[in-house]
């Protein structure tokens, strides 16, 4: 497949074009048959592919195919002059996907910022996490965690490392073990309330793009009490964790590179 792609790219392209964010985007069209044929072939020998973003669209993508299904067959059944060819699989069968081998694709961390502290002052956040973590302030030196087990904290104007303390820490779980279930499990949950990530209008995310600054400003600026950095997810643990049957914590993953919504369009109608 990398030898195809890059044969291609050999050629103009037909979109080249840097955004509002400075990243490059080029958009190849292959329209030669062979290349084509070559092409689909070669992705016949992948195994596996992992949804790594756009779960959601994917669900909505098979949801909208079986309805059309549905609606197919019984106008079909209502009407014996309406044809439906079983064989030739209709467009809405598809979803537009985008696919990245997984060495040319990067997960940075997702952070967490939230509006509030649950009722608690700083000085009654600190003792309640020290019944979990190990608390080491480091002032104006922002904390980029490298291992699950740490968390970086940012409160009132001062940065915190949090280690959680061995005996807390499920290694043995690959979904406990995850930063943002540390993060999930020790503070959101009892400390701050969070009950449901996805639901809580208190939290918001903060992809890793922006950097710690983008975590800093929102405290600082009042809109947020408290901003968390996370170690960001391996590729490895991601696949594992997939091949495993389990899906991972909401908004675990921030990837790069991102491709412009909208430079390519499917249509769900039969062409």
């Amino acid at each position: 497949v990398d030898e195809l792609a890059q044969a291609v790219q050999s050629e103009r392209p037909e979109y080249d074009f840097s955004d509002e964010d400075g990243v490059r985007h080029r958009l190849w069209v292959i329209r030669d048959a062979a290349t084509i044929a070559a092409m689909v072939a070669a992705f016949e020998q992948v195994p596996i592919a992992y949804v790594a973003d756009g779960h959601h669209r994917s669900a909505a993508a098979a949801v909208v195919s079986r309805t059309l299904n549905r609606t197919r067959r019984s106008g079909a059944a209502a009407d014996p002059g309406v044809a439906v060819d079983n064989a030739a699989a209709p467009a809405y069968d598809y979803f537009l996907a985008t696919l990245f081998p997984d060495d040319q694709l990067r997960i940075l961390d997702y952070n967490r910022v939230v509006a509030d502290l649950n009722g608690l002052d700083e000085a009654a956040l600190l003792q309640a996490l020290g019944a979990s973590f190990s608390v080491e302030k480091t002032g104006q030196r922002g904390v980029r965690p490298t291992q699950p087990q740490e968390t970086g904290m940012y409160l009132t104007g001062d940065w915190f490392r949090l280690t959680l303390r061995q005996d807390k820490y499920q290694a043995d779980d690959e979904i406990a073990s995850l930063g943002v279930s540390v993060l999930a499990d020790h503070v959101l949950l009892p400390l701050l309330g969070v009950h449901d990530p996805r639901t809580d209008q208190r939290i918001a995310f903060i992809g890793g793009a922006r950097g710690l600054e983008e975590l800093e400003r929102q405290v600082n600026s009042g809109e947020m009490a408290v901003a968390f950095s996370l170690c960001p997810i391996t590729m490895q643990q991601l696949m594992t964790i997939a091949d495993s049957g389990r899906i991972m914590p909401p908004k675990a993953t921030w990837f790069e590179p991102k491709l412009r919504s909208g430079l390519v369009v499917y249509s769900l109608q039969d062409e």
